[in-house]
C-alpha cells in the first residue's frame, strides 16, 4: 500500500529514490503483462498552485499511480502536516536512475517533447553514461495544446512499444497529454519530466549539490533564468503559502495535541477500527458491503492499523465503504490513506463510500479539494444504491422539443468517452440536435471536451447543432481554462438549452492555451 500525504489536495508518496525505482520495476512487470500505463508524476510547488486553479490537473495528480516530491517546498510542508516525506525524489534525479536501471534489466525508453534537438541529445548522452541504453524512440511535435495536437506522437510510440515513456511537454500540458491517451498506449510507465531534458544536455544547469541539499535550488534556476522565473516563484511561493498556511490552520484547529507523529501511550490504546456489515447490505440478498467504521483521530501513529484493516475488506471486494461518523480528526496521512484506497478500488472496478462525514470533515475534504474525489453519501444505504445502480448508457434520447438529450458520465475521461462519442454517431443522422447533459459529471478531462469538440462538428455536418447544459461550477471551471464556453452553445439548465432560440456558437478550433507551453522547462 502506498504511503501518501496530501498537500493541498495533492497526493505525494513518501518514498526514497530506491523505493521509487522498485515501484518503477513492479509498474514495468505489470505494464507488460496487462498493458495497462502508470502514470508517474514529478510535483513541484508549481503542479500544486496549477491545481488549485485547474481541476482537471488536480484530478489527474490525485489519480497518478506515483507522484514524488520534486521541490522542497514539498518536503518542508509536508514537516508542518504530520508526514515528514524523507526529501526529494526529483525528475532530473528520475530519469538518469531509469537510464542506469533500464540499461542493467533491458528496458527501452521512448523521448517525446522537448524543444527540437534537445531529446537527441539527451538520449546520446544518457546512451553515452549507459552502454546497452535501449532507445525505442524520439520525437519533438510542434508546439500545440493537447486538444490541437495530432495523434502522430500516439502513433509512434505505440509502433515503438517502449517501457518507459518520458514526456518534455511542461506541466500542465504532459500530464493531460498522458492522462488523455493513457488507455491506448500500452507503455507501462509514462512519466512528464519538465526541463530535465535540458538539464541533461547542459541548456538549464542543475544548481551546486550543496544548495540542492539546503533547498535553494530555484534560488539558482531564478538567477539563470530571472525574466521567465521571478514571477512565476513569487506567484507559486505566496499561492502555496497561504492555502499550506490554511491546511495547517484547520487540521491544527482539530486537535489540541501535536501533529507531530508520536507512539501511543500503553494506558491509551489507539480507538478500534473494526469492520461491520451494513443493514443496507444486509436487505440486499444479492452482495454485502463492508462498512469501516473507525472511531476518533486517524493519524499518522495509526493510519498503518485503518490501511490494514481496509485492505482486507477490498480483498473480499472492490466496493468498500467507511463511516466518518465516530472520527474527530484526519491529518494528511490519514487523508493520503484514503485516496490511496479509492484508486485501488477503482483500480479493482470498484469504490471507495465515505457516509456519515461530520460538518467539520467535509470542511476539511473541502479545503483540500477532495469533496469531488471521494464518493460521498448521507448514509451507507445511499452508498449501496449506488453501487447496485448501473449507469445508463450514453445513448441520444429524443424530446418533444426536437433536441436529443445525452446524459454525459460522471469521470467523462478517456475511457467513458469512446463510448458516448459511439452511441451519437450511430444516431447523429436522425438526432443531429444534441444536447449534452453534464449536470451529473463531476470530472471533465482533455479526452471528454474533445468528444464535446467532435460532436460539435458532427451535428454541423448534419445540419444540427450540439448544446451543453447544466455544467457544475468544477466543470464549468475546466471549460473556461481552454476557453471551451466561448466556443460551445453552453446553458445553465437542461431546460434553457432545449426552449432558447440562440444560433449556436460555430465550431472552431479551440486557442492555443497555457499548457501549450510545451517545450519550457519545468
Amino acid at each position: 500500500m502506498r504511503k501518501l500525504l496530501v498537500i493541498l489536495g495533492v497526493p505525494v508518496d513518501n518514498l526514497s529514490m530506491d523505493e521509487a525505482m522498485a515501484r518503477c520495476d513492479a509498474f514495468i512487470a505489470t505494464g507488460r503483462a496487462s498493458g495497462r500505463t502508470a502514470q508517474i508524476a514529478t510535483v513541484n510547488a508549481d503542479f500544486v498552485v496549477n491545481s488549485l486553479h485547474d481541476p482537471e490537473l488536480r484530478r489527474i495528480l490525485q489519480e497518478a499511480d506515483m507522484s514524488t516530491a520534486d521541490g522542497m517546498p514539498l518536503v518542508w510542508a509536508s514537516r508542518l502536516l504530520g508526514g515528514p516525506l524523507p526529501g526529494r525524489v526529483t525528475g532530473a534525479d528520475m530519469v538518469p536512475a531509469l537510464a542506469k536501471r533500464a540499461a542493467a534489466k533491458g528496458y527501452s525508453i521512448f523521448f517525446l517533447g522537448a524543444r527540437p534537438g534537445i531529446a537527441v541529445q539527451a538520449a546520446a548522452i544518457l546512451q553515452q553514461r549507459n552502454p546497452g541504453l535501449k532507445i525505442a524512440g524520439i520525437y519533438s511535435p510542434p508546439p500545440a495544446s493537447v486538444l490541437e495536437m495530432d495523434r502522430t506522437a500516439v502513433e509512434l510510440v505505440q509502433a515503438a512499444r517502449p517501457d518507459i515513456l518520458l514526456v518534455a511537454f511542461g506541466n500542465p500540458k504532459q500530464e493531460k497529454w498522458i492522462r488523455m491517451y493513457a488507455p491506448e498506449l500500452h507503455v507501462p510507465i509514462a512519466i512528464g519530466i519538465g526541463g530535465t531534458l535540458d538539464m541533461i544536455v547542459g541548456v538549464t544547469k542543475r544548481a551546486p549539490v550543496w544548495m540542492q541539499k539546503v533547498g535553494l535550488e530555484w534560488a539558482y534556476r531564478m538567477a539563470q533564468e530571472p525574466r521567465r522565473l521571478v514571477k512565476r516563484y513569487l506567484h507559486d511561493f505566496g499561492y502555496f503559502g497561504y492555502f499550506l498556511f490554511q491546511q495547517w490552520w484547520a487540521m491544527r484547529q482539530g486537535t489540541a495535541v501535536s501533529m507531530v507523529p508520536v507512539a501511543p501511550e500503553p494506558t491509551a490504546p489507539a480507538p478500534p477500527i473494526a469492520p461491520e456489515i451494513s443493514t443496507a447490505a444486509e436487505a440486499t440478498p444479492t452482495s454485502t458491503m463492508t462498512v469501516l467504521r473507525p472511531q476518533g483521530r486517524i493519524d499518522a501513529a495509526n493510519t498503518s492499523r485503518f490501511v490494514e484493516t481496509a485492505q482486507r475488506a477490498l480483498a473480499t471486494s472492490p466496493h468498500l465503504t467507511v463511516s466518518l461518523k465516530a472520527v474527530t480528526f484526519l491529518d494528511s496521512t490519514a487523508l493520503g490513506a484514503l485516496v490511496g484506497l479509492a484508486n485501488e478500488a477503482r483500480a479493482a472496478d470498484g469504490a471507495l463510500y465515505l457516509v456519515e462525514v461530520p460538518k467539520v470533515l467535509n470542511d476539511l475534504l473541502a479545503l483540500v479539494r477532495l469533496q469531488h474525489f471521494f464518493e460521498i453519501h448521507t448514509d451507507a444505504e445511499g452508498a449501496e444504491r449506488q453501487r447496485t445502480t448501473q449507469p445508463a448508457a450514453p445513448t441520444p434520447v429524443p424530446a418533444p422539443s426536437g433536441w436529443a438529450v445525452v446524459k454525459a458520465p460522471r469521470i467523462f475521461d478517456a475511457v467513458t468517452a469512446p463510448a458516448l462519442l459511439e452511441r451519437c454517431n450511430e444516431r447523429v443522422t436522425e438526432l443531429p440536435r444534441l444536447v449534452i447533459d453534464l449536470s451529473d459529471t463531476t470530472f471533465l478531462a482533455s479526452a471528454g471536451m474533445a468528444a464535446l469538440i467532435k460532436l460539435d462538428r458532427l451535428t454541423q455536418d448534419h445540419g444540427g447543432a450540439l448544446r451543453v447544459a447544466g455544467c457544475a461550477p468544477e466543470v464549468l471551471r475546466t471549460l473556461k481554462l481552454v476557453k471551451l464556453d466561448s466556443i460551445l452553445a453552453m446553458f445553465t439548465t437542461l431546460e434553457a438549452a432545449m426552449l432558447s432560440q440562440t444560433e449556436p456558437k460555430p465550431a472552431v478550433p479551440p486557442p492555443v492555451v497555457r499548457s501549450s507551453q510545451a517545450q519550457a522547462p519545468n
